[in-house]
């Protein structure tokens, strides 16, 4: 197997300590690409780069970078000046902390990669690997890629070391911005309940086998059908939303569809426990807020407090 090629090469630092490291891009993009043609007759389209001062096309060793200070007035800078920013560590991702895995909230994770060791690196890169794996800790630190900083989270997997790029705190869109209820009217305890039981039939370890882009395969089969002469036609599309009076109706109608009555025939049959009828108003669900909740895989109570009180 060919190893891909490097898209950054660098150093990890920790301490005194100095790993030399390869970055590869850890994930592909299987999006379909299409390519802009004229609607009339079907010929492409061009984008070119033109001066609005001169009307002609410019080259792109002629194209710098600008920032608009104010209107229309910009602040030019070449490659070499914005160079400068980056400072002498430009090419090293120093660790500033450890941090345990599951205070990290998905929600600042962005671009995966996997890390291979650079030049005369092989010996501190196992030494790296092995004292990630044993502790389960992610190593926290700083770096500037493609003419911006990044944070990075750098870990261990079981063969090689990954490092994800974070957004920072302040790239993080406060969920008090978000229109949610917050106030009046709440969820019923039966409604609550029924929800959980549908949540407890539907949970299932996480295997990422189980799904598969149907959309990627549904556009590949429409432009095979077109290409071989077919009439297209657009679907109906209904907008269905769930109101309020039918909720729990709705939550009793998705237990059963999962196959409630089947999976507690099951139950009886193996002597196992099975799942509870879905609660109703006559009778009491069976009482769930004194047991501890657990917070989701990779998101720490406490990281998503943090978020909120911002």
């Amino acid at each position: 197997m060919v190893m891909p090629r490097s898209l950054w090469n660098g150093t990890i630092a920790f301490g005194l300590v100095r790993v030399p490291v390869k970055l590869h891009s850890a994930t592909e993009t299987k999006r379909i690409s299409f390519k802009e043609r004229h609607a009339s007759d079907g010929a492409a389209i061009e984008h070119r780069r033109v001066c609005v001062k001169e009307r002609r096309e410019v080259p792109y060793d002629e194209i710098v970078k600008g920032f608009e200070v104010s209107s229309g007035s910009f602040v030019v800078l070449s490659k070499e000046e914005l160079a400068l920013a980056e400072g002498p560590q430009a090419r090293v991702v120093e660790i500033d902390h450890f941090v345990g895995e599951e205070e990290i909230d998905p929600i600042f994770y962005e671009r995966a990669y996997y890390l291979s060791p650079g030049k005369l690196g092989e010996e501190p890169y196992r030494v790296l690997h092995a004292a990630l794996l044993r502790t389960g800790k992610v190593g926290i630190g700083r770096f500037v890629f493609h003419n911006k900083q990044h944070l990075a989270a750098v870990r261990a997997l079981e063969d090689v070391i990954a490092m994800q790029t974070m957004r920072f705190a302040d790239e993080i869109v406060p969920e008090s911005q978000i229109e949610a209820p917050r106030a009046g009217k709440k969820a019923t305890k039966l409604e609550v309940d029924t929800a959980r039981l549908l949540i407890d039939q539907l949970a299932a370890e996480f295997e990422p086998d189980r799904y598969e882009d149907s959309y990627r395969e549904q556009v590949l089969a429409l432009i095979e059908r077109k290409a071989r002469g077919e009439a297209i036609e657009p679907p109906v599309r209904g907008e269905r939303t769930t109101g309020e009076a039918d909720l729990l109706d709705v939550l009793k109608q998705s237990i059963e569809r999962q196959g409630g009555p089947r999976r507690r025939a099951a139950g009886r049959a193996t002597g196992k426990r099975a799942p509870s009828e879905p609660p109703t108003r006559k009778s009491s669900a069976r009482k769930r807020d004194g047991e501890p909740r657990r917070p989701a895989q990779g998101r720490s109570s406490g990281a998503a407090a943090k978020r909120g009180g911002r």
